[in-house]
């Protein structure tokens, strides 16, 4: 499964480095993290980390495969 997260704001690339199984694209509002999650842990794990880093989770869609 290929999902989407929008962040609010611009997240540091050290910030980034959270995620490495994540690729992320700059935009002027908001931050885009998208890639393969595994399972239903492996996405709650992410759903974690971004609320343990204080990153607030816009949007949250699943790509088409």
């Amino acid at each position: 499964m290929r999902y989407e997260f929008r962040i609010e704001g611009c997240v540091s690339e050290t910030l980034s480095r959270a995620f490495p199984e994540l690729d992320h694209h700059q935009a002027p509002r908001d931050t885009r993290f998208f890639g393969t999650v595994t399972d239903e842990a492996h996405l709650y794990g992410l759903l974690g980390r971004f609320r343990d880093l204080g990153l607030h989770i816009e949007e949250m869609r699943r790509l088409p495969d």
